[in-house]
């Protein structure tokens, strides 16, 4: 039996800021490697045996943590990187929402529109982080454990598209992974089906706990 952490990256502070990122690139915050580093200690005792982070720095810093302690290397793979947002990279979310009413609602509704004029629908996203996904369990040896390091919307789509679920269904019933929390998919004889969902660590009592 087989495991997969899809890991979210820790905080930034265009997160902090209500920011979109999409595909901007920039690094954790003083909080994000605080939150980085306590869920890599939670992580470092499962025995991972790879390790898969996006290229984007914020993933890639997220992803360091967990390598200082564990020796593994980390492999970069840029189809784990964030939606692409278009037009909105950069804006706050009150800005978007006053430019672009009509795509904010129905994206509300759980509809599947481009983000920010040019940028990606979640469908684009799904097929290049499933692609990834599908490469890294190609080579993870039975009983062994995997953790990819990502981001917000990709690790949604990608566990989505694992366990069946269409994107309505996701954005509908599965609140967003909190920064540097993780989902946990576990391989059995009929498919992968979604163990854990917004799993990480206490910031008060530095325990595990599920959300």
């Amino acid at each position: 039996m087989r495991r997969v952490i899809v890991w979210r990256h820790g905080e930034t502070g265009h997160n902090a800021s209500g920011i979109y990122q999409g595909q901007l690139d920039v690094h954790l915050s003083d909080r994000g490697r605080q939150q980085a580093a306590a869920a890599a200690q939670a992580l470092c005792d499962r025995g991972v045996a790879r390790l898969v982070s996006s290229d984007l720095a914020r993933a890639a810093d997220t992803a360091d943590a967990l390598a200082a302690l564990t020796g593994l290397t980390v492999e970069h793979d840029e189809r784990l990187r964030e939606i692409h947002v278009g037009e909105w990279q950069g804006l706050p979310h009150s800005e978007v929402v006053r430019r672009y009413p009509d795509v904010v609602e129905a994206l509300d509704r759980g509809e599947d529109e481009v983000r920010g004029v040019h940028g990606e629908r979640v469908v684009d996203v799904q097929r290049r982080v499933r692609a990834a996904f599908d490469d890294l369990v190609a080579r993870l040896a039975p009983d062994r454990t995997a953790v990819l390091a990502t981001h917000g919307m990709a690790s949604r789509a990608l566990v989505a598209d694992v366990v069946g679920l269409s994107y309505r269904q996701a954005w509908l019933s599965l609140v967003g992974l909190h920064n540097c929390h993780w989902a946990e998919l576990v391989e059995h004889r009929t498919g992968w089906r979604l163990e854990a969902w917004n799993r990480g660590v206490t910031a008060s009592v530095g325990s595990v706990t599920d959300r």
